[in-house]
């Protein structure tokens, strides 16, 4: 790990170096015309040198314009990583202590030529079995994974030095919180055997779609993952007027369905469903690609979400306030008018707007920037989810730009509600629903008691009409109704402990 401190340092010093020649020829500053765009790439430059996860990080980052300024935002989306293949002399030990010696025998050729593939976690190839299946092999970087393990502990402490020495920003962003939220769903990207158990959970999840298509997991080691080969291109590459209207809006459709799904009633989501990551053809399948991130999220957190897409669906802003309020954190600094407000204003352009008009990404990041402005501390998976939304709509976007992505999902609603009733009659969640009551329940006697024992106790310390006390102190804030039933109750029980306890005192 200290080898990798030191390189970090390194690439930190340089960007140091960078700064300080730019501030000596008088273009210092953020605010500067032409300064934003030099730093923004000589940050970009540096995250993807130090590898995979500084380029992740990056690219969550960009969905943070409440974290970094404008100009690095629009850097930190351009992030690739995607770096020049290792000769395959390089990364055939990997196959040989994985696979064993032999490995070999179990293909009828393999393409060592040049990858399909280079990224800065593995590079994939092309294979066929013996027998004459297409397949691909992803085979992970030497050493890659340690690394990504060192930079995981330094994060992690580089996150708690920032919490104790900016307590402000902590308040407003969490940012160990936020750091877990990230480094957790990308554990697997450095462990194929857990990204082999994404793609077969996922395979499940696809067998209710008509369309949707998870590569088949052949044979998956901690280094090397073996997977049937995905027919058609990249829906970036894909020309729309090879396809029908119908054909096209079905695809995007689907595709959106099959997330929805996973947001909100699976809870275990595509966290990186970009064009390159789906491969469609005509009249085929559509193929979501790479599973090695992944998000997991909570039912309280999914169903708050739900109800906030709800209330964008009805062109509904304090809906949406509510919903978002409901999954965040308020700090002492928290201006709930404002950011209602501020939403009023926003929501109605995401309700009428196609997706060939919408960013939606950038309104995501607009609301996380609003949010935190108006000291709203948001979810801390709320950014993997809407990066993951955003490249669920940029994907869609290269199809079916017709489509209205809330209209979309207003048609998906029955859908999903009805998954969060059959949930909610599980037996399972009933018993859960029921022991939510009792605890309540005895939480409320308990708090009656000590009320109860309280009130009696004051009547008897002063000697009075216990009926009055009780009455004096109900009247202030109560409403004629409430008023009238809590002191016909309460005072019965009080005059009864008063009498009891007055007993007693003799």
């Amino acid at each position: 790990m200290y080898a990798r401190s030191k390189q970090m340092v390194s690439a930190v010093a340089g960007l140091a170096v960078h700064e300080v020649r730019r501030s000596l020829t008088g273009r210092c500053g953020w605010s500067s015309p032409t300064a934003p765009s030099s730093s923004a790439d000589s940050i970009r430059q540096a995250l993807e040198h130090l590898g995979p996860l500084y380029i992740k990080l990056g690219q969550l980052l960009s969905t943070r314009p409440d974290l970094i300024p404008a100009p690095l935002v629009g850097a930190l989306r351009t992030l690739h990583d995607r770096v020049h293949p290792l000769p395959f002399a390089d990364m055939e030990p990997v196959l040989r202590e994985d696979l064993g010696p032999a490995w070999r025998a179990d293909f009828e050729s393999f393409d060592t030529a040049a990858p399909l593939g280079s990224a800065s976690i593995a590079q994939v190839y092309t294979a066929r079995l013996l027998g004459g299946r297409d397949v691909v092999v992803k085979v992970q970087r030497p050493g890659v994974a340690d690394t990504a393990r060192d930079d995981m502990r330094i994060l992690r402490r580089l996150a708690r030095l920032v919490a104790r020495r900016a307590p402000r920003l902590d308040d407003r962003v969490g940012v160990e919180n936020l750091l877990d939220a990230f480094l957790q769903p990308m554990a697997s990207e450095f462990d194929f055997i857990a990204e082999a158990r994404n793609m077969e959970d996922a395979r499940h999840v696809a067998l209710r779609f008509q369309r949707i298509c998870v590569p088949q997991v052949v044979k998956a080691t901690k280094r090397v993952l073996i997977q049937s080969r995905a027919a058609g291109t990249s829906i970036r590459d894909a020309r729309p007027s090879a396809y029908e209207p119908e054909e096209r809006c079905a695809i995007g459709r689907e595709l959106m369905g099959f997330m929805c799904e996973g947001y909100f009633l699976n809870r275990f989501f595509h966290a990186d469903p970009h064009p390159g990551n789906v491969f469609i053809q005509p009249g085929g399948p559509v193929t979501l690609l790479d599973w090695g991130m992944v998000g997991r999220v909570d039912r309280r957190l999914s169903l708050s979400l739900l109800s906030a897409l709800v209330g964008l669906a009805q062109n509904d802003a304090h809906a949406v306030a509510r919903s978002w309020v409901a999954m965040s954190r308020l700090t002492h600094s928290a201006d709930l008018p404002a950011f209602r407000q501020d939403l009023s204003l926003l929501v109605p352009h995401i309700h009428f707007a196609s997706l060939g008009e919408l960013d939606f990404g950038a309104k995501l990041t607009r609301l996380l920037a609003v949010s935190t402005h108006r000291g709203i501390q948001t979810h801390p998976m709320i950014a993997l989810l809407g990066r993951s939304f955003a490249n669920l709509e940029g994907s869609v976007r290269h199809i079916a730009p017709e489509l209205s992505l809330v209209g979309t999902f207003t048609t998906l609603m029955p859908h999903l509600v009805n998954g969060f009733v059959r949930e909610t009659m599980s037996p399972v969640q009933r018993a859960h629903t029921t022991l939510d009551v009792i605890a309540a329940h005895d939480k409320v006697l308990g708090n009656v008691d000590a009320l109860v024992d309280g009130l009696a106790d004051t009547a008897l310390n002063l000697r009075g009409d216990p009926a009055e006390v009780v009455d004096s102190l109900l009247a202030k804030g109560t409403d004629a109704g409430f008023g009238k039933a809590v002191r016909a109750v309460v005072c019965a029980v009080v005059v009864h402990e008063w009498r009891r306890k007055r007993r007693h005192a003799r």
